[in-house]
């Protein structure tokens, strides 16, 4: 028997504008995969509010379900890895651009996307984390990798109110490093940031506009989700032997940097991707965000909202309005 749900569909004919409606589908409308699941909470990214508000091409088919992310439970799998009853998280993998996503009260996917959830994080938690959050951990291992520890200094995050950059900034300080949070809203998110663990505020539109090659050594290391200016000027700014972590482009994708940096401080660029990275990766990410990340910190930064509400915080998210994490509960 075909179970009747409730998602958001993304339509745009040909030649037309892109249109957002809530629909009410049933099981056999949605795509080929081998697991089914429940969904039970999804969450809006940056890259949600690209694909809902179409002010950017994220979204490659059409009708889509967007939402690049979800957390819910198996109802039927023919992956041997997953059962009935299951909790699973999903990240990435093209999901809410080609492959119909989170913002519904099913899905069907590949079981090759999902992993099961750690113990102890439950399904909201978990989109309470999000592909933000998990992008954040990715960033820390990005700075660990490449051999930082918390003796080597201060480590900035930009985007510091975002959802990276308050998940970052609270697994960062769990871990012991000392925190700089960068914010173009610095004076009205200061009692929120230092509450995730930054030790200093700074001003990110200080670090937007066209700076030199070279600027004072500052940081040991950084999270960046701005890119543009931003990062260059991050970048510049960052001791001998630093390493950034890059996974964003807010202020926008182009880097107008010199090879200064690498080559006379040996400073380490270091990408993060958190759409396809490998298996062995996420489940790694996972375990550390379970293990390292402070979860009542977790519930203060996070807000509930409903499918309905979901076009307006995408259009509030690209403005810069949304502190934090947002959870849809579906």
């Amino acid at each position: 028997m075909s179970h009747t749900f409730q998602a958001i569909c993304v339509s745009k004919p040909e030649g037309g504008d892109q249109t957002v409606q809530f629909v009410s589908l049933c099981d056999d409308d949605l795509m080929d995969g081998d697991v089914t699941v429940a969904v039970e909470h999804s969450t809006v990214n940056y890259k949600d509010g690209l694909a809902v508000s179409g002010a950017s091409p994220i979204l490659r088919r059409f009708p889509m379900i967007p939402g690049i992310d979800f957390a819910g439970r198996v109802i039927r799998s023919d992956d041997q890895r997953f059962s009935p009853g299951d909790r699973v998280v999903l990240n990435g993998f093209g999901v809410g651009e080609v492959h119909f996503g989170g913002f519904a009260q099913r899905a069907r996917v590949k079981g090759d996307w999902l992993l099961r959830l750690p113990d102890g994080v439950t399904t909201a938690q978990a989109m309470g984390i999000g592909t933000a959050g998990y992008t954040a951990a990715l960033c820390v291992m990005a700075l660990e990798r490449g051999g930082i520890v918390p003796d080597h200094g201060d480590v900035l995050v930009t985007g510091a109110a975002g959802g990276v950059g308050s998940v970052a900034i609270a697994l960062l300080d769990k871990l012991g490093y000392r925190v700089i949070a960068a914010s173009r809203r610095a004076a009205e998110e200061e009692s929120y940031l230092r509450m995730l663990g930054a030790a200093d505020i700074i001003d990110t539109r200080d670090l937007a506009v066209s700076g030199r090659p070279l600027m004072k050594e500052r940081w040991a290391a950084a999270v960046d989700s701005v890119g543009s200016w931003t990062l260059a000027n991050v970048v510049a700014g960052t001791r001998y032997g630093g390493v950034v972590a890059a996974c964003g482009l807010a202020q926008g994708a182009d880097l107008p940097l010199t090879v200064m940096p690498f080559i006379l401080r040996g400073v380490t660029l270091a990408g993060v991707d958190s759409v396809m990275a490998p298996r062995q990766r996420r489940e790694e990410a996972w375990a550390r965000l379970a293990r390292d990340l402070d979860l009542t910190r977790l519930d203060r930064m996070t807000s509930h909202i409903g499918l309905d509400d979901v076009p307006r915080i995408a259009a509030e998210i690209l403005a810069g309005k949304v502190r934090g994490r947002v959870v849809v509960d579906l």
